[in-house]
């Protein structure tokens, strides 16, 4: 598929302008406080989480805080 595009000087046609809804980059750098804790958890929570974590290429602390932090938002 290595068709040439072939561009002219034609009326664009029908243009909106799209309000910009993307956060400011300061709310981006936003960090909640953490302190360090010391859990036990399971095996198997341990190893759902590391499997999960690989398969979306992140690591698995940060989904067990981040389900904790959703834990919390939606019992407060």
């Amino acid at each position: 598929m290595k068709q040439k595009i072939t561009y002219t000087d034609g009326p664009i046609g029908d243009v909106k302008v799209v309000r910009d809804t993307l956060p400011p980059p300061s709310e981006l750098a936003f960090r909640e406080e953490q302190i360090k804790v010391t859990i036990g958890l399971s095996k198997s929570s341990v190893d759902f989480f590391k499997t999960e974590a690989r398969r979306h290429h992140t690591q698995y602390q940060k989904m067990i805080r981040r389900l904790l932090d959703l834990y919390v938002i939606q019992h407060q």
